[in-house]
Protein backbone atom coordinates (compact mmCIF):
# COMPACT_ATOMS: atom_id res chain seq x y z
CA UNK A 1 0.00 0.00 0.00
CA UNK A 2 1.30 3.46 -0.87
CA UNK A 3 2.25 5.87 1.89
CA UNK A 4 -0.49 8.32 0.78
CA UNK A 5 -3.09 5.60 1.23
CA UNK A 6 -1.77 4.89 4.71
CA UNK A 7 -1.90 8.60 5.54
CA UNK A 8 -5.46 8.90 4.19
CA UNK A 9 -6.61 5.84 6.15
CA UNK A 10 -4.93 7.18 9.29
CA UNK A 11 -6.81 10.47 8.82
CA UNK A 12 -10.15 8.69 8.31
CA UNK A 13 -9.55 6.60 11.41
CA UNK A 14 -8.77 9.73 13.43
CA UNK A 15 -11.91 11.46 12.15
CA UNK A 16 -14.07 8.46 13.12
CA UNK A 17 -12.60 8.45 16.63
CA UNK A 18 -13.05 12.22 16.95
CA UNK A 19 -16.70 12.06 15.83
CA UNK A 20 -17.40 9.21 18.26
CA UNK A 21 -15.73 11.13 21.10
CA UNK A 22 -17.71 14.30 20.33
CA UNK A 23 -21.00 12.37 20.29
CA UNK A 24 -20.12 10.85 23.66
CA UNK A 25 -19.56 14.39 24.96
CA UNK A 26 -23.05 15.44 23.87
CA UNK A 27 -22.27 17.06 20.52
CA UNK A 28 -24.65 16.43 17.63
CA UNK A 29 -22.73 15.70 14.44
CA UNK A 30 -24.28 17.63 11.54
CA UNK A 31 -21.80 16.81 8.78
CA UNK A 32 -18.50 15.09 8.19
CA UNK A 33 -16.12 15.84 5.34
CA UNK A 34 -18.19 18.82 4.14
CA UNK A 35 -16.74 20.56 1.11
CA UNK A 36 -16.58 24.28 0.40
CA UNK A 37 -14.56 25.61 -2.52
CA UNK A 38 -12.91 22.22 -3.08
CA UNK A 39 -11.61 22.09 0.49
CA UNK A 40 -12.93 20.07 3.35
CA UNK A 41 -14.17 20.66 6.88
CA UNK A 42 -13.58 17.49 8.88
CA UNK A 43 -16.56 17.73 11.26
CA UNK A 44 -19.42 20.18 11.77
CA UNK A 45 -21.33 19.70 15.01
CA UNK A 46 -23.79 21.40 17.33
CA UNK A 47 -23.17 21.97 21.00
CA UNK A 48 -25.77 24.13 22.67
CA UNK A 49 -26.00 27.43 20.79
CA UNK A 50 -22.76 26.76 18.89
CA UNK A 51 -21.99 25.48 15.44
CA UNK A 52 -18.65 23.82 16.15
CA UNK A 53 -16.19 23.53 13.29
CA UNK A 54 -13.78 20.73 14.16
CA UNK A 55 -10.39 20.23 12.54
CA UNK A 56 -8.98 16.77 13.25
CA UNK A 57 -5.21 16.32 13.37
CA UNK A 58 -4.03 12.72 13.42
CA UNK A 59 -0.42 11.91 14.28
CA UNK A 60 1.64 8.81 14.91
CA UNK A 61 3.85 8.76 18.00
CA UNK A 62 4.76 11.62 20.29
CA UNK A 63 4.05 14.72 18.26
CA UNK A 64 3.34 17.92 20.12
CA UNK A 65 2.40 21.28 18.63
CA UNK A 66 1.02 24.24 20.54
CA UNK A 67 -2.68 24.78 19.69
CA UNK A 68 -1.94 28.11 18.04
CA UNK A 69 0.45 26.45 15.59
CA UNK A 70 -1.87 23.66 14.50
CA UNK A 71 -3.92 25.64 12.01
CA UNK A 72 -2.30 28.12 9.65
CA UNK A 73 -3.82 31.56 9.18
CA UNK A 74 -4.78 30.54 5.65
CA UNK A 75 -6.63 27.48 6.97
CA UNK A 76 -8.28 29.62 9.68
CA UNK A 77 -9.54 32.01 7.00
CA UNK A 78 -10.90 29.11 4.96
CA UNK A 79 -12.63 27.54 7.99
CA UNK A 80 -14.18 30.89 8.92
CA UNK A 81 -15.52 31.43 5.38
CA UNK A 82 -16.74 27.84 5.16
CA UNK A 83 -18.56 28.08 8.50
CA UNK A 84 -20.30 31.25 7.30
CA UNK A 85 -21.30 29.51 4.05
CA UNK A 86 -22.64 26.52 6.02
CA UNK A 87 -24.76 28.76 8.25
CA UNK A 88 -26.20 30.53 5.19
CA UNK A 89 -26.80 27.34 3.23
CA UNK A 90 -28.79 25.71 6.03
CA UNK A 91 -30.37 28.88 7.44
CA UNK A 92 -28.81 28.38 10.88
CA UNK A 93 -28.56 31.09 13.49
CA UNK A 94 -25.70 29.91 15.69
CA UNK A 95 -22.55 31.27 17.24
CA UNK A 96 -19.51 29.58 15.73
CA UNK A 97 -16.63 27.97 17.59
CA UNK A 98 -13.49 26.43 16.10
CA UNK A 99 -12.14 23.35 17.88
CA UNK A 100 -9.26 21.01 17.19
CA UNK A 101 -9.18 17.33 18.07
CA UNK A 102 -5.71 15.80 18.04
CA UNK A 103 -5.35 12.02 17.90
CA UNK A 104 -1.93 10.57 18.78
CA UNK A 105 -1.52 6.90 17.83
CA UNK A 106 1.01 4.78 19.73
CA UNK A 107 1.16 1.20 18.45
CA UNK A 108 -2.44 -0.06 18.87
CA UNK A 109 -3.44 2.63 21.35
CA UNK A 110 -4.30 6.28 20.98
CA UNK A 111 -4.59 9.45 23.00
CA UNK A 112 -7.22 12.05 22.15
CA UNK A 113 -6.89 15.74 22.99
CA UNK A 114 -9.84 18.10 22.44
CA UNK A 115 -8.99 21.80 22.23
CA UNK A 116 -12.14 23.97 22.30
CA UNK A 117 -11.76 27.51 20.90
CA UNK A 118 -8.45 26.61 19.26
CA UNK A 119 -8.58 29.93 17.44
CA UNK A 120 -10.84 32.93 17.13
CA UNK A 121 -11.70 34.31 13.69
CA UNK A 122 -9.43 37.18 12.70
CA UNK A 123 -6.70 36.43 15.27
Amino acid sequence: MKNTNNKAELGRRGERLAAHYLEEQGFRILDRNWYFRKKEIDILAEEGRFLVVVEVKTRVGAYRIAPGGMISRRKQKFLTEAADAYLRKYGLDRDVRFDVVVIHFFDNQYQLEHIPDAFLPGE
